[in-house]
């Protein structure tokens, strides 16, 4: 049985690497005696996959990983069990069933939706959402994308799938962004905010910004949609 569990990394959480994510919710899995499925062979290991790797420092309520089990209890009741496992920072939010021929969370990831935000007094202009605005509307966005062997300008436009940016608070402008995601077309929000600080002409600050992964989406017949929608919710 195919089970796909979303979860939310808040907090000093942000801080755990991809790795060290894993291995958490493998001693998670066996805390909460979930009836996970284990690979055969002389090194048996629990069947286990994550859709997207998330970069240290970011925050995020859309993380999602597969497992496979013998059996399982109601929905309600595995992120009971899961959570009472869990440490702060880390929450199990869903817990669906995937069809048998279901593809790997992996390999549907398609596109996700980003929030950017600005640390106090950091944010690079007065009126960020007017510039942002600006700099999306261009006919192209070029940037500078290196690789180990060479380096190339890369229109990164097409893959800014939706974009804007709201004033919530007078000093707090918020950005938001779907990005194309996945295997072959991945844009990360962090080189959007250099180009975006490239076209306002100032030299881009990491450090002065907030990034949080809101969803990770999947391709279907009907157009994108949470990765959590591809199964059903055990009664």
């Amino acid at each position: 049985m195919k089970i796909r569990i979303k979860f939310s990394k808040t907090g000093t959480m942000k801080f755990i690497g991809h790795l060290d994510i894993m291995r958490y919710f493998q001693k998670a899995m066996r805390r909460s005696e979930v009836d996970i499925a284990y690979s055969e062979g002389f090194s048996p290991h629990q069947k286990m996959s994550f859709a997207a790797p998330l970069g240290v420092g970011l925050t995020s309520s859309g993380e999602y990983f597969d497992i496979e089990v013998h059996s399982t209890d109601s929905s309600a009741e595995m992120i009971r069990r899961i959570n009472e496992t869990m440490a702060d920072g880390m929450e199990v939010l869903s817990y669906v069933q995937l069809p048998e021929d279901s593809k790997n969370a992996m390999s549907l990831v398609a596109a996700a939706d980003y929030e950017v935000t600005f640390w106090k007094g950091r944010q690079p202009v007065p009126d960020v959402c007017q510039c942002f605005s600006e700099f999306c509307s261009q006919q192209g966005i070029e940037i500078l994308k290196k690789t180990k062997k060479s380096q190339q300008l890369v229109d990164i436009k097409p893959l800014i799938l939706e974009s804007g940016c709201s004033q919530h608070h007078e000093e707090y402008p918020v950005i938001f962004m779907k990005l194309s995601a996945g295997s072959v077309n991945n844009l990360k929000p962090e080189l959007v905010m250099q180009a975006f600080y490239a076209f306002i002409g100032s030299e881009f600050d990491p450090f002065a910004i907030e990034v949080k992964r809101l969803e990770l989406y999947g391709a279907a017949e009907s157009g994108l949609k949470p990765l959590e929608s591809f199964g059903t919710v055990i009664e």
